[in-house]
């Protein structure tokens, strides 16, 4: 494959390469020593996001190299750049947390813009944390350029006192300290330990939650989300990244041709298969909104309803992202799926073949116990699930995956900012059998729908993880464990059900009939709404006043545009 093979009067990079009017933009690129036969190649951006904030990223930009050498290699001229990342671990418990799913939309945005500005032709997309991955995917569906994404890699495990540990492990040994459980040096020295190398998160958190959905929905190539991000195949498949977009330029396959109806439905199969990360209901809706597909929370909680629990991963199982590489990865799951019926084949993927000609070859490992075939599932349910009920008209979402019980009753204490209710657990001060409500934590109302590990962790890590049941109209992680269902909506900002509780009212759960209910009377809940009036945002400028003014319900995705549905010309066609 060489740069004969396209026609530049079809790519958008004819722009700012071709012709007489072009020949001051050239002289950009021939000072930074590219060929005229380079510039006159496809322009592929190779974007990562990059970045010392933390372990999740700094493996990325190594990563990108090799990348570039595959577009190299296949006739493309490679150009990179960087794009922000917010990573949770490290805004968590603070306010720094309000940035992080804004940080998704800046991501897609940003990406975006620098491909438009510069008019490239094919994107491959790097990404190792949290709203990284689906920011990135957003981008390419947005765009529809060929596009391939690839993950980071997962952090290798730690270790302590003889068994693997993960950052959990040291947010929940925060709530130990607090219950007298483990004292100060203990602490310190798992901390010291968790995190032993570059990567993301380890367990079935967000950010393998969103790598395992970059394979099933068709966007990676197979295999590609498996390797921890410090072994070299990694760079491996990154090289192969970059062939694999210049095949797809070649070929005329765009995210919207692989990125259908059913593809989403087979992303949302691998999360619940997986006990992933309750965010992938806010995350799944929002890139299909980046298409133009409806598919909102209720769509995909009507999949996990019927979705086998496959995976035993953390935070809900025993095993990490790692043990899943090491008996054979994704395309592991994905087989399972498959041969269990649940997922849809004939979906084509960046390889150009569909998802059960990538699977063909791949014998399912029954030498091992991370995943379990369809015919004898953990459970014979997904593990998460959507709510619904007075309290959530607009839904709600829970991980039951490791729960022992799927029913929760008891009255009401609420709390209207995360910091007041940690304050409290950290005091224990609260009760067996209370339903701790945060509020005023939404899209609108954070702003920035922050998660709540440190508070959930800290519950667990005091023993009290299945004694109490914790709702918010805000997120949870992909690591959180326990009773914990977020995404209430409408959020209370907005004038929601979940603004209208006060302490002592009853709420009524049940993840297996899929509702949640405050139990009042609706005379009672019309005569408070009638007092009740919207607090003040005290972010009244910036990036967060911004998100706060264009930001949509979590049930739709959290999304701050109408998405493909409302488009008119697509950048690719430019």
């Amino acid at each position: 494959m060489d740069a004969r093979t396209f026609d530049k009067k079809k790519l958008p990079s004819r722009h700012v390469t071709e012709g007489a009017a072009r020949a001051p933009h050239r002289s950009y690129y021939y000072a930074m020593g590219l060929t005229e036969e380079q510039i006159h190649r496809p322009f592929v951006g190779v974007v990562s996001c990059w970045n010392e904030a933390a372990p999740c990223n700094i493996a990325l930009m190594r990563q990108a190299q090799s990348a570039k050498a595959g577009v190299n290699d296949a006739g493309g001229t490679p150009r990179e750049f960087c794009t922000i990342t917010v990573t949770d671990g490290i805004a968590m418990g603070h306010q720094g947390m309000k940035s992080s799913l804004v940080s998704r939309e800046v991501i897609a945005d940003s990406i975006e813009l620098t491909m438009r500005g510069h008019s490239y032709d094919a994107l491959v997309g790097i990404a190792g944390c949290d709203k990284s991955l689906p920011g990135t995917m957003m981008a390419m569906l947005r765009l529809n350029v060929p596009s391939v994404f690839m993950y980071g890699g997962s952090i290798l495990p730690g270790r302590f006192k003889g068994r693997d540990v993960t950052v959990v492990d040291v947010f929940e040994g925060v709530g130990m300290h607090s219950a007298g459980r483990m004292d100060e040096r203990e602490l310190h020295d798992l901390e010291c330990v968790a995190c032993p190398s570059a990567g993301a998160c380890g367990g079935q958190f967000t950010a393998n939650t969103m790598a395992c959905v970059s394979e099933a929905i068709g966007l990676a190539l197979p295999g590609s989300a498996g390797a921890p991000a410090p072994y070299e195949s990694r760079d491996e498949y990154a090289t192969a990244s970059g062939r694999a977009v210049m095949r797809l330029l070649s070929d005329g396959i765009r995210p919207r041709d692989i990125c259908t109806r059913q593809a989403f439905e087979n992303a949302a199969v691998v999360v619940a298969a997986t006990g992933g990360s309750t965010n992938a209901a806010l995350h799944l809706p929002a890139m299909a909104n980046e298409a133009g597909i409806e598919f909102d929370l209720f769509d995909v909680a009507e999949i996990f309803k019927k979705t086998p629990y496959i995976a035993d991963l953390k935070p809900g199982g025993r095993y990490i992202a790692k043990d899943v590489f090491d008996i054979g990865g994704v395309p592991q799951i994905l087989k399972a799926l498959l041969d269990g019926g649940v997922l849809h084949g004939d979906c084509i993927t960046v390889t150009g073949k569909t998802l059960a000609e990538n699977l063909r070859d791949v014998k399912f490992n029954t030498d091992q116990k991370v995943i379990y075939p369809v015919s004898n599932p953990i459970t014979p349910t997904g593990g998460v699930v959507g709510l619904k009920g007075s309290l959530a008209p607009d839904g709600a979402i829970v991980k039951v995956a490791g729960l022992k019980k799927l029913q929760f009753s008891g009255p009401a204490r609420v709390f209207d900012c995360e910091e007041d209710c940690f304050q409290a657990v950290s005091n224990r001060d609260y009760k067996d059998g209370e339903v701790l409500v945060i509020r005023y934590e939404g899209p609108v109302g954070g702003p920035g729908m922050r998660e709540m590990l440190s508070t959930t962790a800290a519950l667990y890590g005091q023993g009290a993880g299945d004694s109490v049941a914790l709702i918010t109209d805000g997120r949870f992680s992909g690591a959180t464990r326990g009773f914990c269902i977020g995404h209430v909506g409408p959020e209370a900002a907005v004038g929601g059900p979940i603004g209208l509780i006060v302490n002592g009212d009853i709420i009524t759960i049940d993840a297996e009939a899929g509702t949640i209910e405050l139990e009042v009377d609706a005379k009672e809940l019309e005569k408070r709404r009638a007092s009740w009036k919207a607090p003040s945002n005290p972010y009244q400028s910036g990036a967060l006043r911004k998100f706060a003014d264009q930001v949509g319900p979590a049930r739709y995705g959290a999304v701050t545009h109408p998405g493909g549905k409302a488009e008119v010309v697509c950048y690719a066609d430019i």
